[in-house]
This record gives structure tokens, sequence and C-alpha cells, in this order.
């Protein structure tokens, strides 16, 4: 027996499902035939998302070489994104689980992992309870469709849509123009109105585009096969836009396609409240499809304010997946417990605040997820210029589970899904060691040092005659505007404000403060350009700063004054030692060796 049939059976067996009842996943090109089972498949489920009409798939079949299988009473979807296959989350009333069972086993036969989009949240949570640690769940930005209420479109109130309202005005100021519905009649002249588009944006142009016209063009040749809904806008006799859409559910109506002539002002306005108006009356929501991560079209659909900008799932199976709060967040617990000792409060006080459905990597094995690494967003400052970036953090493997590669399986795993630089502290010299062989290099150096109070107190009488320090609150974007100001160099990494909140609120949770520093003989109306921050946290007797921009000697300065007030013995204080690795791309670029990291959120 061949290792690959020999796998495929192993597989079988370890489904728990019998082998008779795994087929060969059986599917055709979609013809125009399959509109009447499919249309039963989606109006079962009623899903709100654009890809899920007949008349999509229809006309985008030749491009994305569409195909269609009924399994398990669903209706599923493949297709090919990026040179690989990509399946449709199973859609209907039928069994969905059993569905993705024979999918899963069609992509093992076939050597390929299976990846499934979109998917909704609800699909996400199905997976996540149905196929624990076997998929990669990931929100694709540039597929998020925009909803728009009706009425809002119809009548652009507001003061939001004051200028989409000013648009409209100038196209009907001149008069001469004139809505009406697509008909066999004008059918002709939107498709040339479509050649004279295509010449006007000639200097954009780009095969996306050639793609999109072609499509357009399947959908004039079977619009009334399809049950696309059109208007089109005159101006002076001429078509100068149109729109074209179908019923995606009982609720909503889709908008599949939407051109005007890019320097006739206030046409695409006019020709989107036309559309809405007399062709989508019976129904609450408008879709008006995903953006493509354009930033163009981003903001023109952002203009218009969404009443749902509608999360999309990409699913990709996967060893390393992101953890989920409500699924793992009890075997997360118990890895950081384990491997850290950290005290129960702390470890959901930050899960709570910074963990995200995409920032935390974990490896199941045994059916739950025994190794796990955080992946912050920063940035950093390298050869002049921000770039994003990823601080690791909390870096963990069960003791019964080390020596199989899980972490450096997870660090490379980042590696290739972040494609970003990686930055993190490790607790000692073995680690520093450890990462190194992973490729990450030393950034950050180590200038952590202790006062001690009784010497510090004793050598540093404050006299009357001298600057009494003043500290006051601040705020997290304070605090910030005031960091970027003081600490950024070369190999400085930045918090965004919501990080630089978390540390403030973590930090008064651990008997500490975050403050503004100044003295009396200083403070003048400019204060704000000559205060410090102080950020610091207290553990039995030991005061921890955890960053400031004082001097060395301002705070030998201040020190008695912060002891005495918390009643600290000692006080640590500097930056832990830091390290980071570079991908490809900023190869090139000069590492810091001296780098500014200091706050790691810890």
């Amino acid at each position: 027996m061949r290792i690959e049939e020999l796998s495929i059976l192993l597989y079988r067996l370890g489904n728990k499902r019998t082998m008779a009842t795994i087929t060969e996943v059986k599917f055709h090109d979609i013809t125009i035939e399959d509109k009447a089972w499919m249309d039963a498949r989606f109006a079962e489920d009623g899903r709100n998302a654009c890809e899920y009409t007949f008349a999509n798939n229809f006309i985008w079949r030749k491009v994305y070489q569409v195909e269609v299988a009924e399994l398990h009473g669903c209706l599923v979807i493949r297709f090919i994104e990026n040179g690989s296959y990509c399946y449709s989350y199973p859609v209907g009333a039928g069994d969905k689980k059993a569905a993705v069972e024979e999918l899963l086993f069609q992509c093992k036969k076939d050597g390929i992992p299976l990846v499934m989009s979109p998917l909704s949240e609800e699909d996400r949570t199905c997976l996540l309870r149905w196929f624990p640690g076997k998929f990669l769940i990931e929100g694709d930005r540039d597929d998020y469709d925009y909803i728009y209420s009706r009425e809002k479109l119809a009548t652009l109130a507001g003061k939001k849509l004051h200028g989409k309202r000013n648009h409209i005005a100038r196209f009907m100021d001149a008069g001469d123009w004139e809505y009406e519905p697509m008909t066999d009649e004008n059918m002709e002249e939107c498709r040339t109105m479509t050649y004279t588009w295509m010449r006007m944006r000639s200097e954009k142009w780009n095969e996306e585009m050639e793609d999109e016209i072609m499509v357009l063009h399947e959908a004039f040749d079977h619009r009334k096969e399809l049950g696309l809904v059109g208007g089109v806008l005159r101006k002076a006799g001429e078509i100068v836009a149109f729109c074209m859409g179908e019923p995606l559910n009982d609720t909503t109506f889709v908008v599949h396609f939407e051109k005007a002539y890019p320097m006739m002002q206030g046409a695409y306005p006019m020709i989107n409240q036309q559309f809405v108006q007399h062709e989508c009356g019976e129904y609450e929501y408008v879709n008006r499809e995903e953006d493509t991560g354009d930033p163009g079209l981003r903001k023109a659909k952002l203009s218009y304010y969404p009443e749902i900008l509608l999360t999309k799932y990409v699913a990709t199976e996967s060893d390393v997946v992101y953890a989920d709060r409500e699924t793992d967040g009890e075997a997360i617990q118990e890895i950081w417990q384990t491997c850290f000792g950290d005290e129960e409060e702390y470890i959901k006080f930050y899960l709570g605040h910074r963990m995200t459905k995409e920032n935390m990597l974990v490896i199941y094995a045994d059916g739950r997820p025994v190794s796990m690494a955080s992946f912050l967003p920063v940035e950093y400052l390298c050869e002049g210029e921000y770039l994003d970036a990823r601080y690791v953090y909390a870096v963990a493997t069960l003791p019964e589970y080390r020596g199989r590669g899980f972490a450096s399986k997870i660090l490379n795993f980042a590696k290739e899904k972040y494609g970003e630089p990686l930055i993190l502290s490790p607790a000692d010299e073995s680690l520093m060691q450890y990462y190194e062989k992973l490729g990450f290099k030393r950034a950050f150096p180590d200038t952590r040092s202790t006062m001690e109070c009784a010497a510090d107190m004793q050598a540093l009488e404050i006299k009357d005659s001298e600057p009494f320090p003043c500290m006051e609150p601040i705020t997290a974007g304070e605090y910030l505007a005031v960091r970027d100001e003081k600490c950024a160099k070369e190999g400085y990494v930045r918090w965004d404000e919501d990080a630089i909140a978390y540390a403030m609120e973590l930090g008064e949770s651990c008997g500490g403060n975050t403050v503004a520093v100044t003295c009396e003989d200083d403070r003048k109306p400019d204060k704000q350009e000559k205060r410090d921050i102080l950020m610091y946290d207290k553990e039995d007797d030991t005061l921890t700063i955890l960053e400031t921009t004082l001097s060395k000697e301002c705070l030998t300065e201040i020190m008695p004054q912060l002891l005495a007030q918390t009643g600290a013995k000692q006080a640590v204080y500097g930056q832990a030692p830091g390290m980071i690795w570079l991908p490809e791309s900023v190869h090139g670029e000069r590492i810091s060796t001296d780098g500014y990291l200091a706050l790691t959120l810890g």
C-alpha cells in the first residue's frame, strides 16, 4: 500500500465515519441550469454577503473557474483564487459539518489544505466548535461588504451626507436629465457607454478592470435569465451612468455594478440615489459589495456611512491557529499559570484587554491548546520610517509537550503570516541564545539598575530652596505624545494609544501610577512642552519604573518623594534587553543595536 493510500485510510478510520460515507466530491462547471437548486440553497440560509447569489457566481464563472456541487443537502462552490482552490462555506439547510468533513477528506486526498471563503461570524463559531485547532480563521477587510439603509441612500438626509446632496444638486441644476429602467431597448447604449468609460480610465487600466468589464457584459447577455435589475441615467439624451443588481434576500438588495463617467460631477451619487429610489423600494438594506482594498473605493463607500460593515472570514486548514477566547480561554490560562506562575486575575485582565481574534497563535495537541504566543501590533522606527511590527509576548508550551518544536513552529509561522518585524524581550540569557538560533538579533540593550532607599534618602536631603517635583495625572493620549517626542530615535518601538491606556490601567491595578512630572519653578503657560512622563508599579517593597523620560539625575531627585509616597524600599528602573527579527523586505535596512523598547506591557 502506498503512503498516500495509507494516510487516506487512517483519516477515514479516525474521522468516526464509515468508509462508505466518504465519497469523492463531484464538482461541475456552473451553468444556467443550476439556478433553481442553487437559489433554493441560498434562500434556506438567507445570507447578507454579496457572494451568495446565483447570478454573481455565474457571471464570474470564467474569471474564477467556478464549479458547484451539492453535498449533504448543502451547496458548495469551488473556485480558483491566487492560483489555488478555494471553497465556499456550505450553504443551505443540510448537514454543514458533514459537508466540511467531506471537503477536508477531499483536500487531504489532493494534498492541499482546505481553504474556505467567505465565512460569517456564525460560520466561524461553528468551525471553532466542530473542528477545534483545525482552522486558522482570519478576517479579510478588503472583502467586507458595505450595507446601507435604503432610506438613507434614497433621501441622503442629515449633516454627514450634505456633500452628496450638493453634488446631486449641481448635476440637476443644468437640467436635461432623466432616469429610466434598464431594458432591451437601451442595452446596446449601455454597452457603448462601458467602452467610452474604459477609454476614460485608460491610464489606470489593469487586468482586474478588464475582467470586470467582461463580467459586466456577461450580466448584460444574461440579464433576464439571471433576474438582474438595472437603471440608467441620461444627460442630454446620452447614457452617462447605470446600476445593476438583484434581490439578495427578503430584506436586502445587492448592487453588483455601478458605472458613471468620472469627469461628470454628481453622476455617481445621482445614479446611486435614483437607482435606490426606483428599484429598491421594498427592501430595508442595500449591499454595495466590498472595496477590494482599493483606497479610493474604500473612501467613497465609507463616505456614505454604512449601517453595517459586514465582516467576512477566510478559514485555512493549519497546524497553527488563532486562539479563541471563548473556546480556548481555560486552556490558555492553564498554559500561562503553569509556565509563568502569574495570578489568575492578571491573566484574565490581559486576555480581556489585549487578546483579539487574530493576535494569539496556538498549537493543539490531544484536543486542546498546548503551546501559545501573542503578537501585539506596534511600530518600529527604522531608517526614519515607521514600520508595522509585532511585539511577541507570552511564548509558552506546557512542560509535557516541550521538545517537539512547537514554540519555534509558532514563531516561524508568524514570520510568514504577518511578514512584519518581530520584537521580543527574553527573560534570561539562555532564551536570548534560543531566539538567536531562530534568526532574532540583539537590538535593545539591558539598562536596568536598582536604587536602594536608605542610601538615596540619606544622601539627598530636599532643601526648601529647591524646586519641589510636581506629579500630575496624565491621559494616555498625552502620555503617548510626550513619549513620541522624547523617546523616538532609530530603533524606537511605538505603542498605540490603546496599548498605553492598557499599561496605565495595569500599573494602577498593581499599586502603581502614571503621571506627568514638572517642577514648581517651571510651571509656566508652556509647561505642556516641559512635562516628562513616569509610569511605575509596586510589588511588595519594590518599585518598578516601567518607563520614564526623566533623566537619571531628575529621577534620582524625585525618587525619595516617590518612595516615601508608595512605601517602597527600593526602585528598579531601565529597560530589559530585547531582540528583533526582520523580514527579507527590510533586511537591507540598518538594525539599531541601541533601540528603545522599555514599555513591554508585561
